[in-house]
């Protein structure tokens, strides 16, 4: 076990391994909690990851099939992992030098556009939902949506409705105006999970610097997404992706940058393979922004967001 802390706020790891049939604990995708044992805390939020192609309930059944098998695969690997529900239950694991796995759903079309399966995926563990993929579901209208607008009106009840039960709202993949629905609906902090900066890469899945602001005042999270695509308009490297986090710092997100790799659910910049490669990528923040700041961004500001905003 090393003395590096990570945390990373996305992953498609335990939608590949239903799908695959493999295992959380060894496999040969990106993250497997094997890999997790080099770190001296690592957490990691594992997506049910929803295509657009799914709707009503079958959207809902495909949820509680994977919710189902992560469910099995924390109780297989209890010895190592922790499944996390609670700040008080984040803590105690990371006391005990135990992994700590969160539970996230991306693309709320899973809830069939229902409150009592917002209920149910809390009773599941569910601590995070995205609320769109790409298009257009229940909850309102993701970025590449035709013509997309913002929250439907089950949006905006979703939205107050997480509030209440300490689910913690994501925002990436979700429109612009959809975004801003979001910050004025929202009472608690908000997320984006896996997006960069639209400032320093033009893709429409990363944020405007008006909307990191909004983020950093109230509160909330940035992870930095390693898909080459959303890094650069060219061949991305890691050289790329410090300049996202370059933008974020200066534009005042020392207490909100955080990783949000997207392991397992996209094609990686170039110098990262899985999980095994992070130490490389901490040592470069080390070497441009400071060791102080390199921890910040690797574990220190989601563990926090995460002891303070779930109950």
């Amino acid at each position: 076990m090393g003395v590096l802390k990570y945390f990373d706020l996305h992953c498609d790891t335990a939608t590949e391994c239903c799908e695959k049939h493999c295992g959380l604990r060894s496999n040969d995708l990106c993250v497997s909690l094997e890999k997790g044992r080099r770190y001296e805390n690592w957490a990691q939020i594992f997506a049910i990851w929803l295509d657009d192609g799914r709707r009503g309930g079958d959207a809902y059944r495909y949820f509680r099939r994977v919710a189902g098998f992560f469910a099995d695969e924390m109780k297989k690997n209890a010895d190592v992992v922790s499944f996390c529900r609670s700040s008080a239950e984040i803590e105690k694991a990371a006391g005990e030098s135990k992994e700590i796995a969160l539970l996230s759903i991306e693309g709320s079309a899973a809830l069939a556009g229902s409150l009592e399966h917002l209920r149910d995926a809390w009773q599941a563990g569910v601590r995070l939902i995205t609320l769109t993929w790409n298009g257009r579901c229940e909850a309102g209208d993701g970025c590449k949506a035709e013509d997309a607008g913002g929250l439907t009106p089950f949006g905006f009840d979703l939205v107050r409705e997480m509030n209440r039960q300490g689910i913690v709202v994501d925002v990436s993949h979700l429109s612009e105006p959809g975004f801003w629905d979001v910050a004025r609906a929202a009472q608690k902090p908000f997320v984006a999970t896996h997006s960069d900066s639209k400032s320093v890469c033009g893709c429409e899945r990363n944020l405007t610097d008006d909307q990191f602001r909004e983020i950093v005042k109230g509160g909330g999270l940035v992870g930095i997404n390693f898909f080459e695509k959303f890094l650069s308009d060219g061949h991305a490297t890691l050289d790329d992706l410090l300049r996202h986090v370059d933008h974020f710092l200066h534009l005042g997100g020392e207490k909100a940058v955080a990783v949000g790799s997207d392991f397992d659910g996209c094609r990686l910049v170039e110098g990262i393979r899985g999980m095994e490669d992070m130490d490389r990528l901490h040592g470069l923040l080390s070497e441009k922004f400071g060791a102080e700041t390199a921890d910040a961004i690797f574990y220190g500001n989601a563990y926090r967001f995460f002891t303070e905003n779930l109950g």
